[in-house]
């Protein structure tokens, strides 16, 4: 059987919601966001689900949505943990902060052969990006170099309970991303967005600028290139440094920068919704229920 596998990075810790969640219940019968999302990668034509996530966090996962799963969609866990390092490197004493998400999708190299998708499971993307995302890994294009991420609308990704940080994509007249910048302290302000740029300058965004949020398709040729990156990335780390990340966006980067990949943008005009702070928990459920009342969704619990 083929596959197209849709990976979930779950083992992050959620530092400024201040708790797993990945786990909060937003559903009307305890689904989580996950739920949704693995919902929507079915109808699009994905038939395989690969769980990123923490050692400690396996039996909460299998109980909460795991094991429902596993009825509809094959099931696959990665555990993500500080000593899952290459061959010759060694655990960095001190290290309990997750090593990223270019290594969390690094993990997967020994159970993902096939086409795939990645996605936060934390973040609600829309029907849309889902089956964009499906229709250019399953197209005629075989070029093992040849990548794809959903581009949001910038003003459709913002939180009404604080600032976000979001990559604001550029890209040609064709579609093909060109690059991605990085900007934090993301807040709407009228007509546009206030942010703060990479040196810490103030500076103004439009709102209907295209935004990342972590959600790419990928070939299995990317893992080469994420294994190569992080030794050089572990190489050239200091041993203070306990905090520093290999982020998926900044491999991305430089694999388009240096033309070892090339990346089509996928425009979607779905609103993202996720739990960045406890305060959006609420406007979460509410979206949910919405959706849930047009009949986007059935009973997932």
């Amino acid at each position: 059987m083929s596959y197209t596998t849709l990976v979930i990075m779950a083992a992050g810790m959620g530092s400024r919601y201040g708790g797993i969640k990945q786990l909060e219940a937003v559903g009307p019968n305890g689904e989580i966001i996950m739920d949704y999302s693995i919902y929507d990668a079915i109808c699009a034509g994905f038939n395989k689900v690969v769980i990123i996530i923490r050692k400690d966090l396996e039996k909460d996962f299998r109980e909460i949505i795991g094991n429902r799963i596993e009825q509809q969609i094959k099931v696959e866990y990665v555990f993500q943990e500080p000593d899952v390092l290459p061959s010759g490197f060694h655990p960095q004493a001190g290290r309990t902060k997750p090593w990223g998400t270019g290594h969390a999708v690094l993990c997967c190299k020994d159970v993902v052969h096939e086409p795939f998708a990645v996605i936060n499971a934390d973040d609600y993307y829309g029907k849309e990006a889902f089956q964009l995302i499906y229709n250019f890994l399953n197209s005629d294009e075989q070029n093992p170099q040849l990548y794809c991420m959903a581009g949001f609308i910038l003003g459709n990704t913002l939180s009404e309970n604080g600032t976000v940080t979001r990559g604001v994509c550029e890209s040609d007249k064709d579609g093909w991303l060109i690059n991605i910048i990085e900007t934090s302290g993301i807040i709407q302000e009228n007509d546009h967005a206030k942010a703060i740029d990479a040196d810490g300058n103030d500076i103004e965004i439009d709102l209907n600028s295209v935004a990342s949020m972590n959600m790419w398709g990928f070939k299995p040729s990317l893992f080469d290139e994420l294994e190569k990156g992080f030794k050089e990335f572990l190489s050239n780390l200091s041993s203070d440094d306990i905090k520093k990340e290999y982020l998926l966006p900044d491999v991305v980067g430089d694999l388009v920068s240096s033309n070892k990949a090339k990346v089509k943008v996928l425009k979607t005009s779905d609103r993202w919704f996720g739990v960045t702070y406890k305060e959006d928990k609420a406007s979460v459920i509410a979206s949910i229920k919405k959706l849930i009342d047009s009949g986007a969704y059935p009973n997932l619990g």
